[in-house]
């Protein structure tokens, strides 16, 4: 499973390269974000082309994602920046149709890996058609928009609803390599991390990102918050090993447990 942690710090990406995250992702997506989420507590980024080139020079093995922009009249030269600066990998966020992967792909031109952010009603119904086409080389599920724009009241109604499942076996079915939403530590959050790392495994992803909780441990005083980083990461890779060993049927309790809490935790969001 590779976790990966969303920053443009320097010394928050290297303590957490060092603690065993894989990747580092650099967040430029802003177009239509705040219209869409700017009456919710998440995270809305104020990233920079720059920020990409400034981990890049200073952690250069470093696995570096950029997450861009929507398509829009400016993309091919936010692509060719965020590729000059020294990204490996591209997120689309908020595609709705094959034909802009189809464009996406082409103004990457093999010069990036290639991940796609589904995350739209759009994209959902249309998946079939959009995980035919060439060059994509992974693709991440975003449970935050992709319920706001069902008109949910939980992210992670998605997945104890069969919504995630339904992606994810089709992206098997294909060989594309996939994960979806997020993760806190192991000890917070109303829903497990526990819980949400076993349908992980169930369904087959080898990605998730990392949570503003995460981000938050590494604005305390040093050294401490270096070390209780380390601390949640491995806490987070022992309880995978663990979750190797599980059998199917503790994995199928573990998802109707998942989905009993997240159907109680939806209520009360209704409720409010």
């Amino acid at each position: 499973m590779e976790f990966i942690f969303i920053t443009n710090n320097v010394q928050h990406a290297r303590t957490a390269i060092q603690a065993g995250v894989d990747r580092i992702m650099v967040d430029l997506e802003i177009l239509g974000k705040i219209q869409r989420q700017g009456h919710l507590d998440t995270r809305i980024s104020n990233h920079m082309v720059n920020d990409i080139h400034s981990m890049r020079f200073n952690i250069p093995t470093c696995n570096l994602t950029a997450r861009v922009n929507p398509l829009n009249k400016c993309s091919k030269s936010e692509i060719n920046s965020c590729i000059e600066a020294g990204a490996d990998t591209l997120m689309l966020p908020m595609f709705t149709t094959d034909s802009e992967v189809e464009e996406f792909v082409s103004l990457v031109s093999g010069r990036a890996r290639v991940c796609l952010l589904l995350e739209t009603s759009q994209a959902f119904v249309r998946a079939d058609s959009i995980f035919e086409c060439a060059g994509i080389d992974e693709v991440h599920i975003g449970l935050n928009d992709l319920h706001i724009g069902m008109g949910l009241s939980f992210m992670f109604e998605l997945l104890a609803g069969g919504v995630v499942e339904s992606l994810t076996s089709r992206l098997q079915s294909r060989g594309i390599k996939f994960g979806f939403g997020g993760v806190a530590r192991l000890s917070s959050g109303p829903l497990s991390a526990r819980l949400i790392l076993s349908e992980h495994l169930r369904l087959g992803s080898s990605q998730v990102l990392l949570s503003r909780d995460f981000t938050n441990l590494l604005s305390g005083p040093l050294p401490l918050r270096d070390v209780e980083f380390t601390r949640e990461i491995e806490a987070l890779r022992f309880y995978l090993t663990d979750l190797d060993l599980t059998s199917p049927e503790l994995l199928e309790k573990n998802r109707l447990e998942l989905k009993r809490i997240v159907h109680d935790i939806a209520s009360m969001k209704r409720m409010r």
